[in-house]
């Protein structure tokens, strides 16, 4: 397999965490869509949006969207649970994480990290997308101050795809001190086996 992808991007650093988690080999392939490579056609032909990161399977097939691939790569492993239930909690997550806290906490990082993105860090998106930051914090503190994990007792995509963002929140200038039950989910994500740093 192939993973087209930006090293610094946490969207592109999911699959990457759950392939080291699995021991799965894989190319990874640096794309940047910040020097175009993303919008030539050579790319629009793997992923028609022009975004990263992107999967391309043994078969040649494509797929896109960083927790499309989590679920795809967790089927049949101990990242996705058998049980219904505790699987529609998985994907609940996945779509908090998509809608509540990356438009925020993503967004602030990558407004205060590069400097193209300067110009739309006005005072008006930075207060937004801090008191969001914070929204989606606090839910998930209250969740792992009950569960060691997300979705229980067991770390799932679900996890992966929140730690992606949540691990360097500072760089938005979140303070996770605030958010103890966070701080030591992290660690727990962390230690288990296989894990790699994001840069």
């Amino acid at each position: 397999m192939k993973l087209y992808g930006m090293t610094d991007s946490g969207n592109c650093y999911k699959p990457r965490l759950l392939l080291a988690k699995l021991g799965t080999a894989y190319t990874n392939v640096e794309t940047s869509s910040r020097d175009g490579t993303t919008r030539q056609s050579d790319f629009l032909n793997k992923n028609p949006i022009g975004k990263v990161p992107v999967l391309e399977l043994d078969d040649g097939r494509f797929l896109a969207e960083s927790n499309a691939i989590l679920l795809y790569l967790a089927e049949g492993t101990r990242f996705l649970p058998d049980d219904r239930y505790e699987r529609a909690l998985v994907y609940q997550w996945l779509f908090f994480e998509q809608y509540s806290h990356e438009p925020n906490i993503a967004v602030r990082r990558a407004l205060r990290t590069y400097p193209e993105r300067a110009e739309l860090a006005t005072p008006e998106k930075l207060a937004a997308t801090f008191e969001g930051g914070n929204a989606a914090l606090s839910v998930m503190d209250r969740q792992l101050s009950q569960t060691p994990f997300l979705v229980g007792d067991t770390l799932t995509v679900a996890d992966i795809a929140l730690y992606a963002y949540t691990h360097d929140a500072d760089l938005g200038g979140f303070d996770l001190t605030g958010y103890p039950s966070i701080l030591a989910w992290l660690g727990r994500v962390e230690a288990d086996p296989g894990h790699v740093p994001m840069l």
